[in-house]
C-alpha cells in the first residue's frame, strides 16, 4: 500500500512511498495471530524480570521456636512456634522464590509477531522523509511532534540507524521513544499510539 511522506513539519510532501503489504497489511483474522503476539510479548516482558524476589519461609524467620502453649488441654487448636505463618511475623507459605523468567521463541515466531504488530498499528504510522537535528535539543523533537498533533501521545519514532542528536532531542520527554528499524519488537510497536517513520526506515522494514 502507498501511503504520504511528511516532512518534520507534519506537512505533505507530494510524494508517496510503498508499505509492504506482507508487513504492513497482513491479514489479522488469517492464523493465530493473537497468540503469536502473546507468546512475544510474554517473553520480551520476561527477559525483562530480574527475578530475584524472595520471601522468607518458616525456617528462615528470625524467631523462638519455642512451643507456644501445650499440645493438649488448652481449649484451642495445636500451636507450634512464633515462626508459623499462621501468626503476624510468622514466615510466608509458598512464598517466591529467586528464579530465571527467560524464555526462547523462534526468529520466525518473533519475525511473525511484529509484522503482525505493525499491521495492527498501520492506520497510525506516518513516514517522515529523512531528517536530523543540528543540535540535541528537546524542542525540536517537540515541534515535530506537534506538527503531526503528537505532542500528548505516546510516540515511537524509528530511524535506521542511531543519530546521537535525535536519541539526545527525544530521550528526555517521558512519552516518546527512539529506535532503529532493525531492534524494533512487538510489544514496543504495540505500546505507542502512534509511529514516525523515515524513508530509509521504511526501506529496512520491507525487508522484514
Amino acid at each position: 500500500m502507498e501511503v504520504a511522506v511528511y516532512n518534520i513539519k507534519g506537512e505533505d510532501t507530494g510524494r508517496k512511498v510503498t508499505l509492504n503489504d506482507e508487513v504492513f497489511g497482513r491479514d489479522l483474522s488469517e492464523g493465530n495471530a493473537d497468540h503469536t503476539l502473546y507468546l512475544d510479548i510474554k517473553q520480551y516482558l520476561g527477559n525483562q524480570r530480574q527475578g530475584t524476589h524472595k520471601s522468607k519461609e518458616r525456617s528462615e524467620v528470625s524467631g523462638s521456636t519455642r512451643k507456644l502453649i501445650r499440645q493438649k488441654g488448652g481449649g484451642g487448636a495445636r500451636r507450634g512456634d512464633i515462626n508459623s505463618p499462621l501468626l503476624r511475623g510468622g514466615g510466608t507459605v509458598f512464598g517466591p522464590r529467586p528464579r530465571d523468567y527467560r524464555t526462547k521463541l523462534n526468529k520466525k515466531m518473533k519475525a511473525l509477531a511484529r509484522k503482525i504488530a505493525l499491521t495492527s498499528k498501520a492506520p497510525n504510522i506516518f513516514v517522515v522523509e529523512n531528517f536530523t537535528f543540528e543540535a540535541p535539543r528537546t524542542k525540536s523533537y517537540m515541534e515535530m511532534a506537534k506538527g503531526f498533533k503528537l505532542e500528548d501521545k505516546k510516540v515511537l519514532v524509528v530511524l535506521p540507524e542511531k543519530d546521537e542528536n535525535v536519541l539526545l532531542s527525544v530521550r528526555n520527554v517521558p512519552n516518546a521513544l527512539l529506535q532503529r528499524a532493525i531492534d524494533l519488537n512487538a510489544y514496543t510497536v504495540l505500546n505507542t499510539d502512534a509511529i514516525l517513520l523515515t524513508e530509509d526506515s521504511v526501506e529496512v522494514l520491507n525487508q522484514f
